[in-house]
């Protein structure tokens, strides 16, 4: 009897220790995230492919049939989960993005696009951590606008732990460093 209450203490020990770190992940509310937004013109112009864009284009490519890619704005920022933060896209549009929770190395978020303050798209999803999601948005210009969002869980030890925190000793004098 005493060699089956050993197996599966031992059982319930390997359990916890495989588990454990995905619940700490999923319970940790203000997690830093880093959310990159990029805005991406796609037209049928032949003017070729935007360099800066090197590293996406074959995802470009795969995903959308244009002959021209140019970049229009590349943004990114660092909020919590539970945190939305806006981002001022090109031709007049709004995006919202807000990373919910994190589970395992998946970012659940919420994205909403806005023309001024009308809803055009509300969704949720989950993004793999360090992920890129591509949305073929409205029309912009002479194509269309195709809006790159890539999300990444950042580590928990300072700056991010405590973005509060005065980066001098509680006993110096601010002034002192001027």
């Amino acid at each position: 009897m005493s060699d089956r209450v050993s197996g599966k203490a031992l059982g319930f020990a390997v359990l916890l220790i495989t588990i454990a770190p995905q619940l700490a992940l999923a319970q940790i509310a203000g997690r830093p995230i880093a959310v990159h937004i990029d805005s991406v013109l796609a037209a049928d112009t032949n003017k070729g492919f935007d360099t800066r864009l090197a590293p996406m284009s074959h995802r470009l490519k795969k995903l959308f049939r244009y002959s021209t890619y140019r970049l229009e704005s590349h943004q990114e920022a660092i909020t919590e989960c539970g945190h939305m933060i806006g981002f001022s896209l090109p031709g007049g549009l709004i995006l919202h993005v807000e990373p919910r929770r994190i589970e395992g190395d998946m970012i659940e978020m919420g994205v909403s696009l806005f023309q001024g303050e009308h809803p055009m798209m509300t969704t949720d999803f989950h993004l793999m951590n360090r992920g890129v999601l591509m949305l073929g948005g409205p029309r912009y210009e002479q194509g269309t606008l195709i809006i790159s969002i890539a999300a990444e869980a950042m580590p928990l030890h300072p700056p991010f732990a405590f973005p509060n925190a005065s980066p001098l000793p509680p006993h110096a004098e601010p002034n002192a460093l001027r």
